[in-house]
């Protein structure tokens, strides 16, 4: 084997066939997927959380070839209300119903046993039934919210990309380091929009627009497991399986405890299971419709490159570590963050040297894996599959150099804030 620069050449020990590759990263043989995937899958997740995952797959590959076939139906395809659906609403309300009952139980404890320990029993159901109350979104007093007046560029682009989706904007965007994005409502009409940093420094100006195309799609083809009714009772039975937990190390009494709270667990899952599943088909296709969108506002182009950055958000969790814990090693920033000025610059000059032959181990790895963003969402690869099947298509939103460059300057302050603060604690530890 010989360096040559940043590359090595070698012959793959399996077919013969000469590599080349990236010293940065994985040797691995393009003509026999030789050390294609040298970790593996990983550890098996289990009980919940493996039944999404594989529930994700298995309706992501399905919807694909339905998709791929012309079954994709018109705009407003997301959102028809299917069997499935319907279920999955009438699943939600009695979930609510309980709650409203142990509502009703409190108040008829407090009325039958005033003054007596009737009262104690009412408070507790009128508790208890408080703490599972439907919760709509709200902004937390952590969220560093960029307000409108602040960054009137970066609205009328999304004012922009929403009008040519032909939905409306967003109310207030919040900008985070996580290497993601997201939508949901804040209240009952609010929209919010969550930037990540670290995924939004690493796109060109096209792909940010198909990201903003994506999730705005989001609006347009109405989520079922993210609407008002669904996601609040989610997050009601996580209440409830939080209450009924193990607990750890436990005593004589906790393990009793445990062992008669072992009935409710399993409903509670049983509960949360189904209620997954019966949204699933929903959560998938609205996933596809997105990118349709997106390719449609950022062009085809934008949102297969998008995808591909979603195949690598592993590689810019590990350059943010490793940037951060090199100068936390150096003495510089453990007090102040100071250091921090070319974090984001550093992280956007290794993503965009990544060869194009790791994005495609990368998609093979996915395709070995099922890879997804997470349990919610189809296959990235499928995702970026069905995308270049389909007939290439022009952006209809751009940004000239002019206009990112007065986003960037909308950013600057939050951009130096968030870096100071992820060299000073670390990343990952915000």
């Amino acid at each position: 084997m010989r360096t040559a620069g940043e590359e090595t050449v070698a012959s793959c020990p399996q077919c013969g066939v000469e590599i080349r590759t990236d010293i940065r990263f994985t040797t691995w043989c393009a003509a026999c997927d030789w050390n294609v995937d040298p970790q593996g899958p990983g550890e098996e997740k289990r009980g919940l959380d493996r039944a999404r995952r594989r529930a994700a797959q298995r309706y992501g590959e399905r919807l694909f070839t339905e998709l791929r076939g012309g079954g994709a139906g018109g705009k407003g395809s997301g959102s028809r209300r299917t069997l499935s659906g319907s279920l999955a609403y009438a699943l939600a309300l009695a979930v609510h119903g309980v709650t409203l009952a142990l509502a009703a139980l409190g108040v008829w404890g407090l009325v039958a046993g005033w003054g007596g320990l009737g009262m104690v029993v009412g408070v507790f159901f009128l508790a208890l039934a408080w703490s599972l109350r439907p919760r709509l979104n709200r902004l937390s007093d952590d969220d560093r919210v960029l307000p409108r007046g602040e960054a009137p560029e970066l609205y009328a682009l999304i004012d922009e990309v929403a009008a040519a989706m032909g939905t409306r904007g967003v109310d207030a965007v919040v900008v985070d380091v996580e290497a993601n994005a997201s939508v949901t409502h804040l209240g009952l009409r609010r929209r919010l929009l969550t930037i990540g940093l670290p995924l939004w420094e690493v796109l060109s100006p096209q792909q940010r627009i198909a990201l903003l195309g994506h999730e705005l799609g989001h609006f347009t083809h109405g989520d079922t497991r993210q609407g008002m009714v669904v996601g609040t009772a989610w997050r009601s039975l996580s209440t409830w399986l939080y209450y009924v937990r193990p607990t750890p190390n436990p005593n004589v009494v906790q393990a009793v405890t445990n062992l008669a709270c072992i009935p409710l667990r399993l409903l509670i899952t049983a509960v949360m299971a189904l209620l997954d599943l019966l949204t699933a088909q929903s959560s998938q296709r609205c996933e596809y419709l997105a990118d349709a969108a997106a390719a449609r506002i950022g062009s085809t182009e934008g949102a297969v490159g998008l995808m591909d950055r979603f195949l690598v958000t592993d590689s810019v969790v590990t350059t943010l570590q490793r940037e951060t814990n090199g100068r936390r090693m150096r003495g510089r920033g453990q007090a102040s963050g100071q250091g921090a000025d070319d974090l984001w610059e550093v992280l956007a000059a290794h993503m965009h040297s990544i060869p194009e032959s790791e994005y495609e181990r990368q998609r093979r790895v996915g395709a070995l894996r099922g890879h997804s963003v997470d349990a919610s969402h189809p296959p990235t690869h499928l995702r970026r599959r069905l995308l270049l099947d389909g007939t290439p298509v022009p952006a209809l939103v751009t940004a000239d150099t002019g206009r990112s460059e007065r986003i960037a300057g909308e950013l600057a302050d939050l951009r130096g804030t968030l870096a100071r603060e992820v060299v000073r604690d670390g990343y990952g530890n915000l």
